[in-house]
């Protein structure tokens, strides 16, 4: 039986069958399934029951084979089932065509994706994003008697699919309207995005190195944040607002989160959390939020964080990795950090070199063991220095002791010695009192 995550936003009620197709012997048709099935119950639908075949193309008029149409349409009288989810994204006849066939509303993989980040959306951007996503998916599928509701509300059962005919004497004024939402969505985006920038440049010249968390959505990733948030984030020990969301479900959050860190030793960057990954990431959603992905694009280092509980944790590796060469994010320095290693009973926390450990994101020690790493990492190319100051410019020390941490002190005559770690571009700053 393939793994299901209990939790969910609401109990699943609406009774919903999958399908997939193999048409590549080398395809791990199995994991995308169980894959589809947790996208399904992260959508409050209730997957009865499973169905595979294997063709050397895909049927180009119901995708699936007579055969396994019929299966189809039997199942949807014997479990009183209204809706069919299929692995792959269909053409717009395929769907019409199959939603003949079988009597139920046909959705691909691609449709219950976009349901799932409509419902989840909470920021004024991903909102947009999400609505310019379905609007481009939904565009070329006007035609189709069945579709995904092109609005934010989701629909019977707590699914967010119903049926709407657009009507064909309607086709082009819906095409207009659809259109025109689009570049007003875009001019929209276009505008938030200068705020963006603008956060953006400030971060930058505030020369605070950046560490963007990425990975397969349901990793770890909110969790690991908001651990280090408590400990190490400016108030957010006993500020909830100040956290990310977190919960045991698909792409919990959608929105990137930027915070800063300041550790003991007075070490400061800024860490994120990007959105989730899944197979089969929509092209849509991928062009929709690159600018929030930018975030991982704009960072010194990547920490991706991997399930390593899941029988399925390589597939979603290399998901991440083909999500990240899509985004052209392909020579950043990346940690990969195997988590929830208490949960498939391994040895925490193990690190493996400079790029690679096994923790639980809620262990202490496994987190200053992440720290470790990420500090290695982003002042490889600090290097302890010792600065004479003269007293007369005492202020130079508060100025370095404020941002780094003192290894030595010493006093004569002339001035204060002190012994610190800084950067390159510091220590030119201050060589004139290099010691």
């Amino acid at each position: 039986m393939p793994k299901t995550f209990k939790e969910t936003s609401q109990k699943p009620s609406r009774p919903v069958l999958l399908a997939g197709l193999r048409t590549d012997q080398k395809q791990n048709l199995e994991y995308e399934l169980t894959e589809l099935e947790n996208l399904a119950l992260a959508n409050n639908l209730q997957p009865v029951e499973t169905f595979l075949q294997s063709l050397d193309r895909p049927n180009p008029a119901t995708y699936f084979g007579k055969g396994k149409v019929d299966e189809l349409k039997m199942a949807v009288e014997t479990y009183e089932a209204d809706l069919i989810v299929t692995n792959d994204e269909l053409s717009p006849s395929q769907i019409r065509n199959l939603e003949a066939e079988t009597g139920a509303t046909v959705v691909d993989r691609t449709g219950l994706i976009l349901d799932i980040f409509a419902e989840r959306a909470q920021t004024k951007v991903a909102k947009l994003q999400v609505q310019l996503a379905r609007l481009q998916y939904q565009l070329p599928r006007l035609r189709t008697s069945m579709s995904v509701s092109l609005d934010q509300q989701t629909g019977a059962g707590g699914a967010g699919f119903t049926s709407r005919g657009s009507g064909e004497t309607k086709l082009e004024q819906s095409r207009r309207r659809l259109t025109n939402e689009m570049v007003a969505i875009k001019k929209e985006l276009a505008e938030l995005q200068k705020d963006a920038s603008t956060q953006a440049k400030q971060r930058q010249e505030s020369e605070l190195p950046t560490v963007a968390l990425v990975g397969y959505t349901n990793a770890g990733k909110s969790t690991l944040m908001n651990q280090l948030l408590a400990r190490f984030g400016q108030g957010a020990g006993s500020d909830q607002s100040k956290q990310v969301f977190e919960k045991d479900m698909l792409f919990a959050t959608l929105n990137t989160t930027i915070r800063q860190l300041t550790l003991p030793d007075k070490t400061q960057f800024l860490l994120s959390d990007t959105v989730g990954f899944v197979s089969k990431l929509p092209h849509h959603l991928v062009a929709a939020f690159e600018s929030t992905l930018q975030e991982a694009a704009q960072a010194d280092l990547l920490l991706q964080v991997v399930d390593i509980s899941d029988a399925h944790y390589q597939d979603m590796m290399t998901t991440t990795k083909e999500t990240l060469t899509r985004l052209g994010i392909t020579d950043k320095p990346m940690i990969t950090i195997y988590n929830k290693a208490d949960v498939a009973e391994m040895a925490f926390p193990l690190v493996d070199g400079d790029q690679s450990i096994t923790i639980s994101a809620r262990d202490r020690t496994s987190q200053d063991e992440v720290l470790t790493l990420i500090k290695k990492t982003l002042f490889a190319d600090m290097a302890e220095v010792s600065l004479h100051v003269p007293f007369a410019d005492s202020k130079i020390v508060a100025e370095i002791l404020d941002k780094h941490a003192l290894l030595a002190q010493d006093f004569n005559e002339s001035g204060t010695t002190i012994r610190v770690s800084l950067k390159p571009k510091e220590i030119e700053q201050y060589k004139q009192y290099l010691d």
